[in-house]
């Protein structure tokens, strides 16, 4: 017998979802506590036409949410924070701060529970900050801490590597040309 499960049930389906069950598990399990109920051709077609519905209204929102991903994509959420000399925050920036902050600048709510964010932000930086704007569909937002009245300090090459004054670079793979004061010695 068809039924409409009006609950998860385990091992059976899931709620909404037509399932073929024996008579007597229907009556004496099922129907008792409200979990299904007979499937007739009324039913099974207000069924599908929500279906319908829903999958239209996803993909509305699968296109709304990549707008505001590439709205967010292109934002740089600035905080101005006391911070010590060591860049250690006095206080902590968090997914709620964050959340408040890009309704501020950018008038797009995102809930804080959907902002990546294993543990607040405790020290003055650049982070890219993940967002989950709706399944499937993840942004990063940079994101700058900085200290109150100052400012970050240059973004170094991840592949430069700090050299001493006295050191020379006597060949330059990359650009082919020798160092001025290599030649020189």
């Amino acid at each position: 017998m068809d039924v409409v499960l009006l609950q998860d049930v385990e091992k059976v389906g899931l709620r909404g979802e037509v399932v073929s069950v024996s008579r007597g598990y229907l009556r004496n399990y099922l129907a008792p506590r409200s979990l299904a109920e007979p499937a007739t051709p009324a039913i099974v077609a207000e069924i599908k036409r929500r279906d319908a519905e829903r999958a239209r209204h996803e993909a509305r929102s699968v296109d709304q949410a990549q707008a505001i991903a590439e709205t967010l994509t292109k934002t740089v959420l600035r905080f101005e924070v006391k911070a010590g000399t060591q860049g250690v925050l006095f206080g902590s920036i968090t997914a709620t701060d964050v959340a408040d902050e890009l309704w501020r600048v950018r008038k797009v709510r995102v809930d804080r529970r959907k902002i990546s964010l294993p543990e607040p932000i405790k020290r003055v930086g650049r982070y890219e900050i993940p967002i989950e704007v709706f399944q499937d569909v993840t942004v990063e937002v940079k994101t700058l801490v900085v200290p109150e009245g100052g400012d970050l300090p240059d973004e170094e090459p991840e592949d430069a590597t700090p050299s001493e004054p006295g050191d020379a670079v006597v060949d330059d793979p990359a650009s082919g040309a020798l160092d001025s004061q290599a030649i020189a010695d």
